[in-house]
């Protein structure tokens, strides 16, 4: 019994001993092993008597279970162990102020159009939004735009499904530029114009017995849509249009406020504008216009940013008022280009791709 009960206490003694787990496994392999002491105790059991295997068998049972204690005693106290230095090295200090979730703020492209309605305002446009899913008349017929044109085709138009029970003869499309807003807010403007002289009692509600109309001045800042997809072209991308309809505008005044919007944009005089020579079916004369600056990482080069021209009389005409007596111009330009002009940025699907490490450089 004296030799079974040193056993038990060499086995405390040994996991006491252990530091690590791995090695209080090699020190259970001493004792409860294959080849452990207490194994070859019980193997030494063959060659005894029934009644001595008893005896005997009860007493290594019994150390067993003490050995077998220790060993569970030691692993939960190298646990715990192990746990309280964890809790030492990662200790939280509960009295700091949490962690503040950083603010968001306004995508390039939403600053660049803050931007240019902030600039036309000052010089006295309004601001038109509209629908996305627009109409044929709106989006072609309206803007003089023959129905044999490409643009009118399946290659760069988004058409959609009209909804059941509407009869359409064209079905309904995603617009492929902001210039419906053009027609919709100019024929706004001619009815509200018209009825304020009716109600003034001003003769019959006609054109030709009402005073002059105000001048129209707007702009049309949104999404469109056409089938195109690069590093320069978006399937979705943000246009802005602008309209100034009036008795006396001529594509001098055009000239002078897109020059001043664009140095007004780009925050420098050390730009030239050019007008080339263009066709748009909704303006005669129309003109494509490049910028050029002086300095900087594009300096010499000569860079499209927009198109313009004259309202074509016909254009005039669908938006109820004579073109004999009202004349102006129009333009279209793609807020995402200018915003990848502005920024340095030479890839437009970044804007696209929710990279806060991009998007957060312009906050």
């Amino acid at each position: 019994m004296s030799d079974l009960q040193a056993i038990v206490d060499s086995a405390k003694t040994a996991f006491a001993a252990c530091t690590a787990p791995a090695d209080l496994e090699n020190a259970k392999a001493q004792y409860l092993g294959k080849t452990g002491r207490i194994t070859e105790l019980m193997k030494g059991m063959a060659a005894l008597s029934v009644e001595e295997k008893k005896s005997l068998g009860a007493q290594i049972n019994v150390t067993k279970q003490a050995v077998e204690a220790a060993l569970n005693a030691r692993r939960e106290a190298l646990m715990d162990a192990a746990m309280n230095a964890q809790l030492a090295t990662e200790a939280l200090d509960v009295t700091l102020p949490g962690r503040a979730r950083a603010s968001g703020g306004l995508h390039p492209v939403s600053l660049t159009q803050e931007r240019i309605e902030s600039i036309f305002g000052s010089m006295g446009f309004d601001v038109a939004d509209g629908p996305e899913i627009e109409n044929d008349w709106f989006n072609f017929t309206a803007l003089n735009t023959p129905e044999d044109h490409p643009a009118r085709s399946m290659h760069d138009t988004f058409y959609v499904e009209p909804l059941d029970g509407v009869a359409t003869d064209t079905p309904p499309l995603l617009r492929t530029h902001t210039s419906p807003m053009q027609i919709r807010h100019a024929t706004a403007h001619v009815k509200a114009w018209r009825a304020r002289q009716a109600v003034a009692g001003n003769g019959a509600a006609t054109e030709g017995a009402c005073d002059s109309m105000p001048e129209i001045r707007v702009i049309a800042p949104g999404r469109t849509y056409r089938v195109d997809s690069d590093a320069t072209h978006s399937p979705m991308f943000h246009q802005c249009e602008g309209l100034w309809i009036g008795e006396n505008v001529s594509f001098k005044d055009l000239k002078v406020v897109f020059t001043d919007f664009c140095k007004t944009f780009f925050e420098s005089d050390d730009l030239v504008l050019r007008f080339r020579p263009s066709f748009f079916p909704f303006t005669e004369p129309s003109a494509e216009i490049d910028i050029q600056f002086a300095s900087g990482p594009l300096a010499g080069r000569w860079l499209e940013v927009a198109g313009s021209g004259q309202v074509h009389p016909n254009v005039v005409r669908n938006m109820g008022l004579d073109p004999e007596r009202y004349i102006g111009f129009a333009f279209g330009m793609g807020m995402d280009r200018l915003t990848m002009l502005r920024y340095g940025v030479n890839d437009l699907r970044l804007f696209f791709d929710g990279d806060l490490r991009f998007l957060s450089q312009f906050q």
